[in-house]
């Protein structure tokens, strides 16, 4: 039996869980406050007069303000020069400003007014006329941006991605924290959950286990998302319709991550439940070493997309492929994580970001093998002045996945 994998059950592993997060700092008012100044300053140098943060990940980011997007317009306007303003339904002002690190004035519309006329007519008065030049949150819904659009016809609009993306993609000390907390405490949860594996479990008994144990070791919210798959099923990276229980010698694939103080883990783990066949090993073992190639050949200012290319060689050189075809790798090797899950930029050969310090991303190239298995080994590195660095250290082996033996 693989080391580590069955032998428990949920209670038992459960009452080994305890509290990670006690000590994780939520982002600082300043640190907010400098995140503002920094989105200003790249404003300048994009041309850019103003941006709207739309309700959501950036509105967070860049103001500290935590509200979910919905069918009513929710956001903030930011100026080049520093000025804040919400926007908000006139019922919902006291509540927003209940939320509210950054301060800045809050402008509201009634239900039967537009929030975009609003918004058009707070450009005039901060004397963003005809030829002020407006980035649109890459994230803003096409009804919002279309009202806008609509209502100031003479504004030139824009994507406010190279602010957006071009502040969030490098990664603050704090945020590095916070990151590293999430991902440890997904971590000893996977530990867990290969524990209570036995012949007969559903996918839905590990994935209820998982969240409440995401929830112990302090994320109080559980799990930000699970994807548990058997056998043929862990050759579809994202899962079936009706998957299957855990047989032994099934290859078992589980996906999961949790948020604390918003910033996200993700971390897979592929291994047997039972005793490898040759071919499990052979697969396996060409997966790791695809991470491998990959995180060797992350370095400074070299392009995003070159860690996806190498990884990629690696595994056409083992027989899989070509390009993105299965047997072999179908989607990017990796993404950008923080407060998305997914987030700029990309492992993908495409993306020709420089890489830089503190950009943090996933490196999973998976391999699927459709009739048969999958694996996918996901750890996450974020990138500092001497290299890459692991958040979590990848899988030891297939035999011993969590490295109890080493």
């Amino acid at each position: 039996m693989t080391i580590g994998v069955g032998g428990s059950d949920a209670n038992t592993e459960l009452s080994k869980l305890v509290n990670m997060a006690t000590k994780a700092q939520a982002i600082s008012l300043s640190e907010f406050e400098q995140r503002k100044q920094n989105a200003c300053d790249t404003m300048r140098t994009a041309g850019l007069d103003a941006i709207y943060l739309n309700a959501g990940t950036n509105l967070y980011y860049f103001t500290g303000t935590r509200w979910g997007a919905s069918e009513r317009m929710v956001g903030a306007l930011l100026t080049a020069s520093g000025n804040l303003h919400y926007i908000a339904p006139h019922f919902e002002i006291s509540t927003l400003r209940g939320y509210l690190q950054v301060q800045g004035e809050v402008h509201g519309w009634h239900e039967h007014e537009s929030p975009y006329a609003l918004f058009s007519q707070l450009l005039e008065q901060l004397g963003l006329g005809n030829d002020a030049v407006i980035g649109l949150d890459e994230s803003c819904p096409f009804f919002i941006s279309n009202g806008l659009v609509q209502a100031s016809p003479q504004t030139q609009f824009t994507d406010a991605k190279p602010v957006t993306a071009g502040c969030r993609m490098r990664k603050s000390t704090a945020e590095l924290a916070l990151m590293q907390c999430a991902k440890d405490m997904t971590m000893e949860v996977h530990k867990a959950a290969a524990k209570i594996l036995r012949p007969g479990i559903t996918t839905d008994e590990v994935t209820e286990f998982i969240d409440a144990a995401h929830r112990q070791v302090g994320a109080p919210k559980g799990s930000y998302f699970c994807i548990v798959l058997f056998g043929e099923d862990t050759a579809y990276p994202h899962g079936v319709s009706n998957p299957k229980t855990l047989d032994l010698n099934d290859m078992v694939l589980i996906d999961t991550g949790c948020q604390v103080h918003g910033y996200n883990s993700d971390i897979t783990r592929t291994y047997v439940f039972g005793t490898p066949t040759d071919r499990d090993r052979e697969v396996w073992e060409h997966e790791k070493c695809a991470q491998a190639a990959g995180f060797e050949a992350a370095k400074i200012g070299a392009p995003c997309g070159r860690i996806d290319t190498v990884a990629r060689e690696y595994l056409e050189s083992q027989g899989y492929g070509p390009a993105y075809t299965t047997p072999g790798l179908p989607h990017r090797t990796g993404h950008g994580i923080g407060l998305d899950i997914h987030e700029w930029p990309y492992l993908v050969s495409s993306d020709t970001t420089p890489l830089d310090i503190g950009m943090c991303f996933s490196n999973e190239p998976m391999i699927c093998i459709p009739g048969e298995f999958g694996i996918r080994l996901e750890d996450h590195f974020y990138m500092t002045s001497e290299g890459p660095k692991w958040f979590t250290e990848p899988s030891h082996s297939i035999d011993d996945p969590f490295g109890y033996h080493v």
